[in-house]
């Protein structure tokens, strides 16, 4: 039998805990090739997202004057199979699979199928949903060497405590540190 897919929160935090600016900024996040993206995104066939997230990057397309490498970042996220959580979106986008409850449900049956692993893109109340309802395996936090002071915290509304252990560290020249945890059984 073949090992359930894994749910993987891969994101940019700063160093006090936020994943966006008081105004959703997120020019504080570095994204270098040696952090080689293009291999997580090579592990996933499947990314979730909130609507709010879905809206602003679900669709995203890189402008004319953007690096050949954002280009095919971006072509390759929207390569995934896509869905997004929401009570009330309505879209005629064919592209993606909407989903408005049962989200645990949903998630083990989608866990259970054949295929690559799942990225939890976010946003941040999704976040919370997944990790309240004990859905995220693993975490990838690249924690980027700034302080906003406020902003999008990446936890809040936590309902009880979660056990993560601690799997892997990388560290770039930019003095980002991604930190990887599993949760802990």
């Amino acid at each position: 039998m073949n090992a359930a897919r894994k749910v993987i929160l891969d994101l940019a935090v700063t160093l006090d805990g936020f994943i966006e600016g008081k105004n959703g900024e997120i020019d504080w996040c570095n994204m270098e090739p040696e952090m080689d993206f293009t291999k997580f995104l090579d592990q996933i066939d499947t990314i979730l997202y909130g609507r709010k997230s879905y809206d602003i990057w679900g669709q995203y397309v890189p402008k004319e004057e953007e690096s050949e490498t954002e280009k095919e970042m971006w072509k390759a996220v929207h390569s995934k199979d896509k869905y997004v959580f929401s009570r009330f979106y309505k879209s005629t986008d064919t592209n993606v699979t909407f989903i408005k409850d049962n989200i645990a449900e949903e998630i083990n049956m989608l866990k259970n199928k054949p295929g690559k692993d799942i990225w939890l893109y976010g946003g941040s109340s999704l976040i919370t949903s997944f990790i309240n309802l004990g859905l995220v395996d693993e975490m990838r936090l690249s924690v980027h060497p700034v302080i906003l002071g406020e902003g999008k915290p990446l936890f809040s509304e936590i309902m009880e405590r979660k056990n993560f252990v601690l799997v892997n560290t990388r560290s770039f020249s930019s003095g980002v540190v991604q930190l990887c945890y599993q949760m802990r059984e």
